[in-house]
């Protein structure tokens, strides 16, 4: 499979107002393939969001390029850049407050149509049906309906026709399912994968449940303030991570049993550095049990330790 997708060297900051500045992704470079899902993972705060909306120009980076069908992103403006945006699309965190709530669902799921001049209306109410039908709606029931009438899983259903609507290649999910409770989460889960597997669609998918993110995804790519610590095959990473911090999070996975003992996560106690002031060197340092002087001077530069295996550690536990 080609790259349908490839982020090199990407910056985002955020001004505070003061001279101070949020480092809230740092020269991460990573690439995702034409029809796969690719999890990405980390704690609150890492990072996540902040490149998901970098990648649909939602602000633009301050540095860096997002080649998305051999095209840069970060160099098309007007026409040019809302020309390829019906490609690309999102399905953001939450599922009730990303829904205009003064409009009703057919107008919600068919607006981008309208925006992108995409047929007539008659063409529009076809395709919205058929959209509404593909993720479980009833299109007569919801048709003249407004977003507080539903529930989150019925929101999140909403959302996904909507990113659906302009048959993209890829889809961008920010959490989807995070703010949903567990057993409305499986339903939007294999929503996801059926649509995927209809309509030949390469996923981004972003998540801090590191559970959810193994059923779905092909490759994993693991953030923590705003850098990549490790890229790699689903199977691989969880059988056996090599990046200290990946480890840290597989450990804090709960097991269904309250008979199995918490898991250790062996880092050391505190809260997570600011990203106003990123530690120096690795910047897992602070909380990593191996760290060392290397650790502090010399920033780990993201290597292939195997074959579709990449870790930013000077010490992989591999």
């Amino acid at each position: 499979m080609s790259d349908l997708l490839q982020i090199t060297d990407l910056n985002v900051e955020y001004p505070l107002g003061d001279g101070r500045r949020v480092h809230a992704v740092t020269d991460v470079t990573l690439s995702i393939k034409s029809g796969e899902t690719l999890g990405l993972v980390g704690e609150s705060g890492s990072g996540k969001s902040s490149l998901a909306r970098a990648l649909l120009q939602l602000p633009p980076p301050q540095r860096g390029s997002v080649l998305f069908d051999g095209q840069d992103l970060t160099k098309l403006r007007g026409q040019a850049l809302r020309a390829i945006r019906p490609r690309l699309q999102m399905i953001f965190q939450d599922p009730i407050a990303s829904l205009n709530p003064r409009r009703k669902v057919s107008e919600i799921v068919s607006e981008p149509l309208v925006v992108t001049g995409v047929g007539d209306p008659a063409e529009r109410t076809k395709r919205v049906r058929a959209v509404l039908e593909a993720v479980g709606l009833d299109p007569d029931s919801v048709w003249n309906r407004r977003p507080h009438e539903f529930s989150g899983g019925q929101c999140q259903r909403i959302a996904i026709a909507r990113a659906l609507v302009l048959e993209p290649v890829m889809i961008v999910c920010d959490e989807p399912v995070s703010a949903l409770d567990v057993s409305i989460r499986a339903q939007i889960l294999n929503l996801l994968e059926d649509m995927k597997a209809r309509f030949g669609l390469t996923l981004l998918f972003i998540a801090h449940d590191l559970a959810v993110v193994k059923s779905v995804s092909d490759r994993v790519a693991v953030m923590y303030l705003g850098k990549l610590c490790e890229v790699s095959e689903s199977n691989a990473l969880f059988a056996k991570p090599a990046h200290p911090y990946t480890a840290a999070l597989l450990a804090a996975i709960p097991e269904p049993d309250p008979d199995v003992p918490l898991g250790d996560t062996k880092m050391k106690p505190g809260d997570p550095p600011s990203p106003l002031a990123p530690p120096s060197g690795c910047r897992f340092r602070t909380r990593c049990p191996h760290a060392v002087e290397r650790c502090a001077s010399e920033v780990p530069a993201l290597r292939a330790i195997a074959p579709g295996r990449a870790v930013a550690c000077h010490f992989p536990l591999t």
